[in-house]
């Protein structure tokens, strides 16, 4: 209570502190001999007495009645026993009027030594009378239909709403079951629920179920049902009540928004375009429609991109031509196609042209007229289809994403007596929404994918040649369109002495980005391949490359959020001497090398790895081993021996297998080989070049020591000339002669000994002076006065090429001349 009085200063401290804690209720305290001890402000506002007029005074003045002791002293008697009491009671208003109050007594309690009770009280207001008339109406006239039904699950009554939903008169309903007036209802589930309710006596509550009434036998509803049993006066159950609603927009709305979520997971699994739209036609068959097809714009499929057919010369088409990219039906072998996969179509609902699928909305037909003048017109072979399989009703939606038309699809149905609604067409829009995206993403991949894949191949060589060193061949193989491009690539570069360069390199990452850069170190391996840089050395130039090309991508990407940072490579180069038979090589992170010995016997050298090129501060090793003549030296990349369920081991023994077997053909050795370890596409490039090599025989090799002395240089020039000669190639003795001369005399005059020339014929004539000096020669312009300067001159003229190479010992200073 927020306001008590009992006389003194306060109630006992012994008092229980929650029987004050009323200021809200009409309460008192009232002791054993009927005085108030406390009052509340709920009191004061019920009955209007201030607490100052009522405590301390007798409550017997408030009842309006007379005072009745014996009824007071057993509620006295029954409160001492604590059970309370409570009633209601006519109690006087100080304004003189009678108030109905509800009164309750509590148990009795001590306060201060004196025994009291706890009297609240609450004013009964007046209940609004329900007239006959009033529950009639409310019963018969409520939206939700109602129905009582007895022990045999008869009907004995329903109001005017459920007679409405079921379309079945209310004679005809009375006396009789549900199940022998709507058997297509699914009367025997209903009346089991109903059987279980009289049997437990517990309600079913919101039971959904899809059907047709006689009300609108042509068209599904969804109902939402309750069934509680019906009890008389001792708690016997008398029969069951049902309420029906009818919840067919909701259950359309969560059909709608559960189908199209399915179709998210089951449209749209590949990035291919022609996958994509038979899996719209397979989802919407026969969830939504009979018959569905999917025709898509040419250049979609091309991949040459958007409205080609609207730019042809001349007047643009009444209809775009399109294809059949998917179809589906009930029907096995959709025999009401009129056009297969893969056929052009030009397929418009008449009178509509090309403006449909550029901006055009859904076209709904519910009802289809095969007898229409437009049809018949324009579609005969569709309008005889139409006749044939019963299709009655159609929606046909454009496919656009991001402002690009992409095709139409259309739904129809045949089997399905219900014709599509205004609500279907929403759904249709939908699927096709979500299809059209899946396919824009699918061409934009594939055109990319197509960019990347013509980008990659127009960076690697178009054809190969050892010269007379070795016998290549090559394969390629871009990953699968999940994977993207990877960027390998593979080169076979010319070098002085007859010697070959062979390199294979595989980029991190995929895409075109991946195939850029793969370009641009191909080029750079040929720019050093061309310096005559030991493998080791051109590893550690290109390593020191791809770290600045990375800083450029990671400044650009700063800028552009859209670029991906160039992340690194691996690589192997191999550099082959068919004069000693010796190849040297060294590798950044890549697969080492198999070689196979003529006798068929396979291995993998010793090699160490090396790190992959972008790490930057690791050194490279290289490595020199000895190969028989006609032996198979093959580079690869690690896409061809690393599958999806399987390691490098496994497809590395594999490779050796492949390649063991005699083969005199290299090129189908090969593909064969490629054949056997990827029989499918996989998701990274494969990358096979495979070398046979040969040697150069001593009648093609000659060389001789010089002496230190500018009188050899006669002698061995006189040597060089008859070797040519010998060799039968006379029109090159006098230019052989001059490049001798200079090269030796340049050697005697400014290197250090000891000094030697070689000869060697191949496919060109090579002239080579080593001595033990580590100073590379410069090419001079002399002038008009300059006794000197014109040696290297006068040799880079007479020469196809020149230049200097770098060995343990010093260096070689060669020139090639073309044999005619």
């Amino acid at each position: 209570m927020a306001s008590v009085r009992n006389g003194s200063d306060g109630p006992s401290s012994s008092a229980p502190r929650d029987l004050f804690d009323a200021s809200v209720e009409a309460a008192a305290v009232v002791s054993a001999d009927g005085i108030v001890v406390g009052w509340t402000k709920g009191a004061q506002a019920l009955l209007g007495y201030p607490a100052e007029e009522v405590v301390g005074g007798s409550v017997a003045r408030l009842p309006a009645v007379p005072g009745d002791p014996v009824r007071v002293a057993r509620i006295a008697e029954r409160c001492r026993a604590g059970m309370g009491w409570s009633g209601f009671i006519p109690v006087r208003h100080r304004d003189g009027g009678r108030i109905e109050v509800d009164l309750r007594v509590s148990a009795s309690f001590r306060l201060g030594g004196d025994e009291c009770f706890l009297i609240s009280g609450r004013e009964q207001k007046p209940q609004w009378p329900v007239g006959q008339s009033i529950l009639d109406g409310f019963l018969t006239r409520s939206p939700v239909g109602m129905a009582v039904m007895d022990l045999q699950l008869r009907y004995i009554w329903l109001n005017d709403t459920l007679e409405r939903l079921g379309g079945v008169p209310r004679k005809q309903r009375l006396g009789r079951r549900l199940s022998e007036l709507l058997p297509g209802l699914q009367a025997d589930t209903i009346e089991g629920l109903m059987r279980k309710v009289l049997a437990t006596g517990i309600p079913v509550t919101d039971y959904e179920y899809v059907g047709w009434s006689w009300a609108d036998p042509q068209r599904q509803h969804a109902y939402s049902t309750s069934f509680f049993p019906l009890v008389d006066a001792d708690n016997s159950v008398t029969g069951v009540c049902y309420m029906v609603l009818d919840v067919t927009e909701r259950w359309n709305a969560r059909r709608l928004l559960s189908l199209v979520n399915e179709a998210g997971s089951n449209i749209g699994g590949s990035l291919d375009v022609m996958r994509t739209a038979q899996e719209l036609a397979d989802f919407a068959v026969p969830r939504f429609a009979d018959f569905v097809i999917v025709d898509l714009l040419e250049p979609v499929l091309s991949t040459e991109g958007h409205g080609t057919w609207l730019t042809d010369a001349g007047p643009a088409r009444a209809k775009p031509m399109m294809r059949r990219a998917g179809m589906s039906s009930v029907r096995e072998g959709c025999p009401e196609a009129v056009a297969p996969i893969g056929a052009k179509v030009d397929f418009l609902p008449p009178p509509h042209d090309v403006n449909l699928l550029i901006n055009g909305d859904p076209i709904f037909i519910p009802v289809l007229d095969p007898d229409d003048d437009l049809w018949v017109a324009e579609q005969p072979a569709r309008v005889e289809s139409m006749r044939e399989f019963g299709l009655h009703s159609l929606i046909s939606v454009p496919m656009r994403a991001r402002n690009t038309a992409l095709g139409l699809t259309t739904f129809a149905r045949s089997l399905n007596p219900v014709s599509f609604q205004p609500d279907d067409v929403l759904l249709a829009r939908e699927l096709v929404a979500r299809a059209a995206l899946c396919v824009d993403n699918a061409r934009r991949y594939s055109r990319e994918h197509t960019a990347a894949v013509t980008l990659q191949r127009s960076l690697l060589p178009h054809a190969l040649t050892g010269g007379t060193a070795l016998e290549v061949a090559s394969c390629y193989l871009p990953a699968d369109e999940t994977g993207g491009v990877g960027g390998d690539w593979f080169d076979v570069i010319p070098l002085s002495g007859a010697r070959v360069g062979l390199v294979i390199g595989d980029m991190v990452g995929h895409g075109i980005t991946a195939a850029a850069s793969m370009g641009r170190l191909r080029t750079a391996v040929q720019t050093l391949a061309a310096m005559d840089m030991p493998p080791d050395e051109l590893l550690a130039h290109l390593d020191d490359l791809v770290l600045r090309l990375s800083e450029e991508e990671t400044d650009r990407e700063a800028g552009n959020q859209a670029c991906t940072a160039f992340l690194g490579a691996t690589c192997l180069y191999a550099v082959y001497d068919p004069v000693t038979r010796r190849c040297t090589m060294a590798r950044a992170g890549h697969p080492p090398p198999v070689v196979v010995a003529p006798d068929g016997h396979a291995h993998y050298p010793e090699l160490p790895a090396g790190p992959p090129l972008g790490l930057g501060g690791f050194a490279f090793e290289a490595t020199e081993i000895e190969l028989a003549e006609n032996s198979l030296f093959g580079l690869y990349t690690d896409g061809l021996v690393q599958g999806a369920d399987r390691g490098m081991d496994p497809g590395m023994s594999r490779l050796c297998e492949a390649l063991s077997r005699s083969d005199s053909d290299l090129e189908s050795l090969c593909a064969s080989a490629v054949e056997q370890l990827m029989p499918v596409p996989q998701p990274d490039d494969i990358a096979l070049l495979l070398a046979r090599t040969h040697a150069l025989g001593a009648d093609h090799v000659v060389s001789w020591d010089v002496p230190s002395d500018p009188a050899a240089v006669a002698d061995v020039r006189a040597r060089a000339t008859r070797q040519v000669a010998a060799w039968g190639l006379e029109e090159l003795a006098m230019t052989t002669e001059l490049i001798v001369s200079e090269l030796v005399t340049n050697a005697i005059r400014y290197a250090s000994p000891p000094v030697r020339l070689r000869l060697l014929r191949n496919s060109r004539l090579t002239c080579e002076v080593a001595d033990a000096s580590s100073t590379a020669p410069r090419l001079r312009h002399a002038r008009s006065m300059d006794e000197g300067g014109r040696g290297l001159f006068l040799v880079a003229q007479l020469a196809h090429r020149w230049g200097a190479r770098y060995t343990a010992g010093g260096k070689v200073i060669w020139a090639e001349q073309e044999i005619p």
